[in-house]
């Protein structure tokens, strides 16, 4: 029954990649859209779930919230270190190097590209509440698979617009949905053979909120505004929070 509700989530990722695909003359609006709902599916379930599961940690502070600084603070590290993120300097001014050279857009490909495969991995979490979810009894499997298919339209949608941000090749989009459709499924089948402490999982699932938090916050909103009227853009966003916040109200 888990692996059966995880290819449902499998066809509705797809569906959300697709419909991402449709609408690329409307990019701005796009991934406005997107980073509303990645900012609603870490306010409103991965945080949520994550502090329902280990609600304790040091020094009176959640185990999750530890989890989730550690992963905002890691990837703009990371970012830093790596010189990944340009501050989309040319979109917002005119800015030229010394020597004539401008900001390309690389960086924020591959920030694009981290976030989709964040997006994999918050994939198979999802996956793996399901098995978990159906070790505990069938009427909490059901209810924790129709909460994962009710917003994997999302997860899709999501992937498929931040591994082609600042990419002509859409090759790279294409696997890394793939790989999110399919990442349910294994997630189901791994957690219905194996028992994951609530301890470790819900840091983790803290911890992937933060590197979420800190791509829509660093780099999709950025990109969304660089170069198009605000209002849209702006309202395409709380279009998305809302939108997460009525699946997850209906999914309760």
């Amino acid at each position: 029954m888990a692996l059966v509700l995880a290819v449902v989530a499998f066809l509705m990722t797809l569906t959300g990649g697709l419909v991402a695909m449709r609408v690329r003359d409307r990019r701005h609006l796009v991934l406005g859209l997107a980073g509303g709902l990645i900012l609603g599916v870490v306010a409103f379930d991965l945080v949520p779930e994550s502090l329902e599961q280990s609600p304790g940690g040091p020094l009176g502070v959640p185990g999750p919230m530890v989890g989730f600084a550690l992963g905002f603070l890691l990837l703009h590290v990371t970012e830093q270190a790596a010189a990944i993120h340009q501050a989309h300097e040319g979109e917002y001014a005119p800015h030229e190097h010394p020597h004539g050279h401008g900001h390309g857009h690389a960086g924020a490909g591959r920030a694009g590209i981290l976030a989709a495969c964040a997006l994999v991995a918050h994939s198979f979490i999802d996956g793996l509440s399901i098995g978990l979810g159906f070790q505990a009894g069938t009427g909490t499997g059901v209810f924790v698979a129709l909460a994962v298919i009710a917003h994997d339209f999302a997860d899709g949608f999501n992937t498929f617009t931040a591994a082609s941000l600042n990419r002509a090749d859409r090759r790279p989009a294409l696997v890394l949905l793939f790989a999110d459709a399919l990442a349910p499924i294994a997630g189901a089948a791994a957690g219905s053979v194996v028992a994951v402490p609530d301890g470790v999982l819900g840091p983790y699932l803290g911890f992937f909120a933060g590197v979420l938090l800190y791509l829509a916050a660093a780099e999709i909103l950025p990109e969304a505004h660089s170069r198009h009227p605000r209002a849209l853009t702006l309202g395409a966003t709380g279009l998305g929070v809302l939108a997460v916040l009525l699946i997850v109200g209906l999914a309760e």
